[in-house]
């Protein structure tokens, strides 16, 4: 278990979880916003995407909700590139990023987002030092952008043509939780 607060559960993400990422990876609504509805994942997909991440230190975790595994979230410390790119580069500070989905659409719109993305923030800070942690969500989700302001996100930088979705690519939004 990475933590726990109230009903949310985050632990890490094992062998056996395969198939419930292969479910929500394949899942059109998921899709619409975690990877792009042209990109169902199979297991060689989830393997290679969420298993064998080479130099990289990401710890991908399964988010479970009152006992329920309902979704994904992983957090990583910045790489020298998205540090650059970002305008990190002059800062001594700790970063993370963070990535999620709700892959139970029944859980959607329930608040559930706005706890884990907040829960996620207090343990970085808390456990693994975090200064500052950041994300990166296209600019037309609206609904990500408003759950993270939630969180005490703010939009720092606009990112135009930052992310390939569904054949094109998407301007973002990097969003931080400054300490």
């Amino acid at each position: 278990m990475i933590y726990q607060k109230g009903a949310l559960l985050v632990r890490k993400l094992v062998d056996t979880d395969k198939e419930k990422l292969v479910k929500w990876l394949s899942d059109p609504c998921v899709l619409e916003y975690y990877e792009g509805r042209d990109q169902p994942h199979d297991m060689e997909m989830v393997t290679k995407h969420f298993y064998n991440r080479e130099n990289r230190e990401v710890t991908g975790c399964i988010i479970e909700y009152e006992g329920a595994e309902i979704g994904y979230i992983q957090f990583y410390p910045l790489e020298e590139d998205e540090i650059e790119e970002y305008g990190y580069a002059d800062t001594p500070e700790t970063i993370f990023g963070t990535d999620q989905f709700i892959g139970e659409v029944p859980y959607w719109n329930k608040g559930i987002g706005k706890q884990l993305v907040s829960s996620m923030i207090e343990f970085l800070v808390r456990e693994k030092g975090a200064d500052r942690v950041v994300m990166d969500p296209q600019s037309w989700n609206e609904r990500a952008i408003a759950c993270y302001e939630k969180c005490g996100m703010k939009k720092v930088k606009f990112l135009p043509k930052h992310e390939m979705h569904e054949g094109e690519l998407r301007d973002c939004w990097l969003m931080e939780y400054k300490k």
